[in-house]
């Protein structure tokens, strides 16, 4: 090696290193804020759940007020105002409706309560989705028009009993004197009791209780029909907003029914308060 490329050897050699630290600084100096500005995760079920029971109840101790606070920002930066409160209540639900029908959504595509695709438009570039709902498409269990999460919850259901779980009613209905509007959305199901002994009656209700329905027995003392079990999916995000509220009234401990009267369920026959996503994880 000649003397001349010796000594620019000598005077880069340092001058390397020097860039390398440096390099290796700002790496580590930009990735703390990389971490720091990482999107939040917004849990969509406890989203959901909270979305079907705060309106009617007011704030709960249901879980997912961090997630709530998160949707709650984004519908603000959207122009649609509430409160950040991590209080899913009926303002949010007012301004994630406006929010659906902003993206062209109506009827119970507009209900206020997150489904996958306007939660999804919503957190771009925002925030991501763990533990994401879908109730998938319209399908029939006993004839009955239903989506594909209540029948697998029907199903799952069915599966605890050693008689048959016999649909009457389905979701996705008109409006009726009878049923008013809950089973004009998804996650409604009426089921035939009848022909059930008392006790099979409340084991029905426990069982679809446990997979993540609210459901309660209908009597003819409460009204002009049959003896009945009457079923809301948990967490269903299609449902209609006046099955949502009896959503509400079942985590209250009531009936589901205007009078909003305790729960004539059988204490051996609850269950904690539950839905489908978090009963198939244990």
């Amino acid at each position: 090696m000649s003397t001349s490329k010796l000594g620019a050897l000598r005077i880069l050699l340092p001058v390397a290193l020097v860039v390398g630290v440096i390099t290796a600084g700002a790496t580590a100096a930009t990735g703390a804020p990389d971490q720091a500005n990482a999107a939040p995760a917004v849990d969509m079920e406890r989203v959901v759940v909270q979305a079907h029971v705060e309106p009617t109840l007011g704030q709960t101790d249901l879980p997912g007020d961090d997630s709530v606070k998160v949707v709650q920002e984004a519908l603000k930066a959207k122009g649609h105002e509430t409160k950040v409160d991590g209080w899913f209540g009926s303002e949010t639900r007012g301004a994630y409706s406006a929010w659906q029908k902003s993206l062209g959504h109506s009827g119970n595509g507009a209900n206020g309560i997150p489904g996958p695709g306007s939660l999804a438009k919503l957190g771009e570039g925002r925030f991501t989705i763990d533990r994401k709902i879908d109730v998938g498409g319209q399908t029939t269990h006993d004839g009955h028009t239903v989506n594909k999460r209540t029948s697998d919850m029907l199903t799952e259901a069915d599966g605890k009993l050693s008689w048959g779980i016999d649909v009457t009613q389905g979701s996705y209905r008109p409006c009726s004197g009878a049923s008013s509007c809950t089973h004009n959305g998804g996650g409604a199901v009426d089921i035939a009791a009848e022909s059930l002994s008392t006790t099979q009656r409340w084991e029905t209700v426990k069982a679809l209780r446990q997979v993540g329905f609210a459901a309660w027995l209908r009597t003819p003392d409460q009204a002009n029909w049959p003896y009945h079990i009457h079923a809301i999916a948990v967490a269903d995000t299609d449902v209609h907003v006046e099955a949502a509220a009896q959503v509400a009234d079942y985590h209250a401990g009531r009936n589901g029914l205007a009078s909003h009267a305790p729960d004539n369920t059988p204490q051996e026959y609850r269950v904690p308060f539950t839905w489908w996503e978090q009963y198939k994880r244990g």
